[in-house]
């Protein structure tokens, strides 16, 4: 561990703080479900668009599905980035990204209790500062959640598609401090990143941990993983006072 103390965080956080984070649910009128989250400068549009049908792999099952897909704006990153569908297909990650969302949600989802429909998450980035694909999940799972709501309000489903909740956080070890919530520049010179999508019963759903200029030690991965639980605990609250408001 390093003996210089922690490294200066933006909005000058203790290595075990989230950056300030605001959803605003109903946010995309037009959409079954939406909501507008930012985790510091990050800000991630998620929609829930539901539709009276499945996959037809799925017909006459009585269950739904759900699916994901994620982008970013152009002008997200500072530097313009080329849109997907002018280069004829999504980039590698774009599609390990929309495929960890689709995961993270179907986890906590009643497919019997959505019947027959298919809920499509999209989440949009409109500006990256690290963290997009935890923002991503922890968005979605707002708009997923105002989705049923509207569904049930409707009649068209009994009760709640969801069994229960699900957030993520990014952290890793940056000069050898263990840190909650990375910005980019703390992404980019970390030693050890991870991504962590739990359940809201602290079930762990997914840890994507990478060892970019060390490895991982195991007494560092549980660091992380305590980390994750209490900033995932937050996101949380966050959500169902979002959820309660939309």
């Amino acid at each position: 561990m390093s003996t210089t103390g922690p490294p200066a965080r933006s909005y000058d956080r203790a290595p075990d703080a989230l950056r300030p984070v605001a959803i605003t649910p109903g946010y995309v009128r037009t959409a079954t479900g939406s909501a507008l989250i930012e985790v510091g400068e990050t800000r991630v549009i998620c929609t829930a668009s539901v539709e009276e049908s499945v996959p037809r792999w799925m017909a006459g099952q009585g269950r739904g599905w759900v699916t994901a897909e994620y982008g970013m704006l152009p002008a997200s990153t500072g530097q313009r980035k080329r849109r997907d569908v002018s280069q004829g297909r999504p980039d590698g990650r774009t599609v390990e990204i929309q495929r960890l969302i689709g995961r993270a949600l179907r986890g906590v989802v009643d497919f019997e209790a959505l019947g027959e429909r298919t809920a499509y998450l999209d989440c949009d980035v409109l500006q990256a500062d690290g963290g997009t694909r935890t923002a991503a999940i922890t968005g979605a799972y707002v708009a997923l959640a105002l989705a049923g709501r509207r569904l049930r309000a409707e009649e068209r489903i009994a009760g709640s598609p969801l069994a229960g909740s699900v957030a993520a956080v990014s952290c890793g070890m940056v000069d050898g401090v263990a840190l909650l919530d990375l910005d980019y520049p703390e992404d980019s010179r970390a030693e050890v990143d991870a991504n962590v999508v739990m359940t809201g019963d602290g079930g762990l759903v997914e840890v994507q941990a990478t060892g970019e200029r060390t490895p991982l030690s195991r007494a560092s991965l549980d660091e992380l993983l305590a980390l994750a639980a209490a900033g995932i605990e937050e996101l949380r609250r966050a959500q169902e006072a979002a959820i309660d408001d939309g």
